[in-house]
């Protein structure tokens, strides 16, 4: 499920934070892009067309009229063969005024295993009855095990999936059922297996979520081998705005890259997201070599403790985040260089270059994006 409706792009990553039920993404998923244009949508294939330029009606040519009795059928684009409609899309991918999406596809193998230096990488995602994960429950649980060339990047081998649904013990909200389409009979009487759980999650060298903030804090909850591994965020982890796509949003970025699925059920959302990690980002490697490199970074969270009333406007608009509780500003940074050019940009445009400390959480692979705490300092600026 996507679930990034609530984090942002700056210099740093912002945590994910409640929402409203109309623009939560996770569960309650508001996707977001750009306005679609008209498309015509075959059973592969999506065809968006841009808008032809309209005809004053003095120049409309008059045509005559065909008898009702001569019209021909409607064509029944479904009909048509596979090769007919790859044709018609290569035919229209030339131009300039159509776009091509195509069916994303589930793979179950990557090819042949040489020998090379892999690491295993589970891709997971859950579908849950609300947003609270001390209060709300699993009812759907997907993940996609599989080895990454660590020299390419590219995922290699057969891919193995583990899905199921889990009875909550509760009713499913309507909500939820609209969006995911998962109803009280769906799961009524299942359970998740928490040995092959435990036995597939043991393998596992990285964890990656698309939100991994909101997936790790529920599945944590439920199986203790979630805290034992390492984890990064395909969404915190990845600079998609840098990278030229306009939303971090999982379904976009699948569009961005040619595919369209059927969103908002767990096992299609990490086939979608594995296939948009196995492509190249602007430097060339991939996004699961990113994460991969990314896991053994240090994470910061970093609070502005004593930062005058003034520079909150600053501070908001940097992107930093208001903790009512502790009534201190903070932000999230992905690594000391981050932190040290942050901690440089506070003192110049927020302490007016003033002696001040700040406070610091340290949270490497094995606690970032959970709900337990990191190691907490102080720094001097």
């Amino acid at each position: 499920m996507n679930k990034t409706d609530q984090m942002s792009f700056f210099g740093f990553e912002a945590e994910p934070a409640a929402e409203p039920a109309a623009a939560t993404a996770k569960p309650v998923k508001a996707k977001a892009g750009k306005p679609a244009a008209p498309a015509v949508k075959l059973p592969d294939l999506v065809l968006a067309e841009s808008a032809p330029p309209v005809m004053p009606a003095a120049q409309a040519p008059t045509l005559p009229q065909t008898p009702a009795t001569t019209l021909p059928e409607p064509l029944d684009a479904t009909a048509a063969p596979a090769d007919e409609h790859e044709a018609m899309a290569q035919a229209l991918a030339q131009h300039p005024d159509f776009r091509v999406l195509r069916r994303l596809l589930p793979r179950t193998d990557y090819g042949p295993v040489s020998g090379q230096s892999t690491r295993r990488v589970i891709v997971l995602d859950t579908e849950t009855t609300g947003l609270d994960a001390r209060n709300e429950k699993v009812i759907e649980l997907a993940m996609l095990s599989v080895l990454v060339d660590t020299a390419t990047g590219q995922p290699v081998g057969p891919v193995t999936l583990y899905e199921s649904f889990e009875d909550p013990g509760k009713p499913i909200p309507p909500q939820i059922t609209e969006i995911t389409g998962i109803d009280d009979s769906m799961v009524q009487g299942q359970r998740i297996d928490d040995a092959a759980v435990t036995a597939l999650v043991e393998q596992a060298d990285l964890i990656v979520a698309h939100n991994a903030g909101f997936d790790r804090s529920f599945v944590e909850a439920r199986w203790p081998v979630f805290a034992r591994k390492a984890w990064n965020c395909s969404f915190a982890g990845i600079d998609w705005k840098k990278e030229g796509s306009g939303s971090a949003k999982l379904e976009f970025l699948a569009s961005e890259r040619g595919w369209f699925y059927d969103a908002h059920r767990a096992q299609v959302d990490c086939h979608a997201l594995l296939q948009v990690l196995s492509s190249p980002l602007a430097d060339g490697q991939t996004g699961l070599s990113r994460l991969l490199n990314g896991a053994g970074q240090t994470r910061y969270k970093l609070r502005a403790t004593g930062a005058p009333f003034e520079a909150k406007d600053k501070l908001k608009s940097r992107g930093y985040r208001w903790d009512g509780e502790g009534r201190v500003w903070w932000c999230s940074l992905a690594s000391d260089d981050l932190l040290d050019a942050e901690c440089a940009w506070l003192r110049a445009e927020v302490y007016g270059q003033r002696s001040a400390r700040v406070m610091l959480e340290a949270m490497d692979s094995l606690v970032q994006f959970s709900s337990r705490p990191g190691i907490v300092s102080d720094r001097s600026l």
